[in-house]
């Protein structure tokens, strides 16, 4: 099972999103089902760990997450969309990380950059004008602040035609 944990913008959010999707090259866009916030990529697990993971996470207790979006970026091969960074959400990141980590994980070692994927396109693409152009064309890219509601375990299976999501577990945010 290839699992991550993230969080879900509202569809007001996700609609804003889809709106700046657009030109970028070679960018492959993501579909509005895939719009989310990563937390923790888990990577594959077998049943057992993963069962212990949601029930870890079953203890993970935190306010509604209220965040917003700022700017965009670029990592090597992905396109993406800034969100401010928040003292609620880094809270969540680690008490997240720490139910992990009871479920038998390694901790996370990389800093985490609070993002929401929109494109990704093959690593040849290099410096490709078309990216530089949504880069730059979307670098004031900007939101109201919004809240996320529910902490998510997702299962990502690879196909031909890109990765399909599927919601495992949820648990509602906003008890403390």
């Amino acid at each position: 099972m290839r699992l991550f944990i993230a969080l879900r913008p509202p569809a007001s959010i996700r609609a804003a999103l889809l709106d700046a999707m657009e030109g970028g090259g070679p960018a492959r866009w993501q579909d509005e089902d895939h719009l989310h916030l990563t937390l923790r990529f888990l990577g594959d697990l077998e049943r057992g760990p993963a069962e212990d993971v949601a029930a870890a996470l079953d203890g993970v207790h935190a306010p509604a997450i209220e965040v917003r979006l700022a700017g965009v970026g670029r990592f090597t091969d992905t396109l993406w969309a800034g969100v401010a960074t928040h003292d609620a959400l880094a809270a969540l990141h680690r008490k997240v990380d720490h139910a992990c980590v009871r479920a038998g994980l390694d901790p996370e070692r990389r800093a985490y950059l609070p993002h929401i994927t929109l494109a990704r396109f093959p690593r040849s693409a290099g410096d490709d004008p078309a990216i530089a152009r949504w880069l730059a064309t979307h670098a004031g890219l900007s939101s109201d602040p919004f809240a996320m509601t529910h902490l998510i375990l997702y299962e990502s299976t690879l196909g031909r035609s890109g990765a399909h999501y599927e919601t495992l577990a949820r648990w509602p945010l906003g008890t403390g």
